[in-house]
């Protein structure tokens, strides 16, 4: 009988394009790729570690894989697995852990999938990730991951990433224009740009840190893909979104108005204690910025509450900052403290409750900023891309503008790009909308 394999990623982006090119690696060896939920003689978890959170999921999700089939054959990838390898070999049920270097190997490692007693280890020292795997993800959605580069030079304090991933470096311009049209040769509409730092794309393989191509290049290059109706940039940072990338956007037919720039504190005190790159005026400058080219724009925020030294005083300068800046939602992270990071050892540690207290504050002002943004795009067109779940009778997509639509359902729809009307926000928070015009099929 054919061998089934599934598969359960935490974490980002990044993730989920490298899960779905080991599945194609597993598929490629003759398994069967399965859902989740269904029993597997192989699970692979691909983990996170940004977060404490992330950790103990980890726990969790092996728990589960048990219990659907307690003899998977359980194997850890990602960050937390390079990491904490050992820790992750601990937990019960865990056979095969497998670190930065080591996890786009994993088929090599399984030729008997007989279950251990104690977890497999096979990690590396970070410095030998020096070398770049590209990744994409296809199959699971409407949209696609497309990795492009892959760790951080950056030594921002509170942070576990450049332990988990290595220098920066990122795939050839070749090679992203290859699986780019890999991607829109499978009918997909859109890909979503991801990395580490992909703002740093363009240092080579192995170390070589010669920009070959600049992150501009990049994007102009990725316009001319034939097939992909719209291009979306993940995550960038504030200092290394130039205005010519900014001018580039507003002026491309295929990326779309949407940016997601990662703040992390509204005072420049803290963001010095954080060692980022940038003090809060540069952020100011570049949502200014896109407003000015791009007033419909989309644009999102990362910040973290309860960082070493945030006082009362702190926190209300972040609070107060994002209040008067023209952003549309937030990704809030509660601080937690990391092994190996300067800020674990700082001094001025805030209360678990304040942490609490100070990101339940912070989502509401989230919630208030993406209402906000709503209803400003209420009554204009948008084009919508549709994905394919039926969720309790409506068909949802997202905007080029990243508002979140729903509709009722109707199969036709699916992976279709649509014109459509705006009309009222529902009570869930979504928006309703019209169709323009009407497709024969639906």
């Amino acid at each position: 009988m054919q061998k089934k394999v599934a598969f359960y990623t935490l974490g980002c982006k990044l993730n989920f394009s490298e899960t779905s090119t080991i599945a194609r690696q597993f598929e490629e060896k003759g398994f069967q790729k399965t859902d989740f939920q269904s029993p597997a003689d192989v699970v692979v978890i691909n983990t996170c570690s940004v977060t404490e959170n992330a950790d103990k999921r980890f726990k969790t999700i092996v728990k589960q894989a048990r219990k659907i089939n307690s003899d998977a054959f359980i194997i850890g990838v990602g960050c937390y697995a390079q990491l904490k390898p050992e820790e992750l070999a601990a937990v019960n049920g865990v056979d095969l852990v497998l670190g930065a270097t080591e996890k786009f190997k994993v088929t090599d490692y399984i030729n008997d999938l007989t279950k251990n007693d104690f977890g497999e280890v096979h990690s590396c020292e970070i410095d030998d990730a020096d070398f770049y795997v590209g990744s994409y993800s296809i199959g699971d959605r409407t949209r696609a991951f497309l990795k492009v580069q892959d760790g951080c030079d950056y030594k921002c304090t509170y942070c576990t990433i450049p332990l988990a991933r290595g220098i920066s470096r990122s795939d050839t311009l070749e090679n992203v224009l290859k699986n780019a049209k890999e991607i829109s040769e499978q009918n997909i509409k859109e890909i979503v740009l991801t990395g580490v730092n992909i703002g740093d794309y363009g240092k080579g393989e192995f170390g070589n840190k010669k920009h070959e191509h600049t992150f501009l290049d990049l994007v102009k290059a990725l316009e001319t893909v034939e097939g992909i109706e719209r291009l979306r940039i993940s995550s960038i940072e504030p200092n290394l979104l130039k205005n010519e990338t900014i001018d580039f956007v507003a002026a491309s037919q295929k990326f779309v108005p949407h940016f997601h720039i990662p703040l992390q504190s509204g005072s420049n005190t803290l963001l010095k204690q954080m060692r980022r790159r940038y003090m809060r005026e540069l952020y100011v400058d570049r949502v200014n910025r896109i407003k000015q080219q791009l007033p419909d724009a989309c644009i999102g925020v990362d910040v973290i509450v309860g960082f070493p030294g945030e006082t009362d005083e702190l926190f209300l300068e972040t609070y107060n900052f994002l209040v008067d800046l023209d952003i549309s939602y937030l990704h809030v992270f509660t601080y937690s403290e990391r092994d190996n990071t300067l800020a674990a050892e700082m001094e001025g540690a805030v209360s678990l409750k304040t942490r609490k207290k100070r990101s339940k504050m912070l989502r509401g002002l989230s919630a208030k900023k993406r209402r906000a943004f709503y209803e400003s795009q209420l009554g204009s067109t948008h084009e919508v891309l549709f994905e394919g779940e039926n969720k309790e009778g409506y068909i949802h997509g997202f905007t080029e503008n990243y508002v979140k639509i729903k509709f009722p359902w109707n199969p036709y729809l699916v992976n279709t790009l649509q014109q459509v009307t705006l009309t009222e926000i529902a009570e869930d928070g979504l928006v309703k909308a019209q169709l323009v015009s009407v497709p024969s099929e639906v």
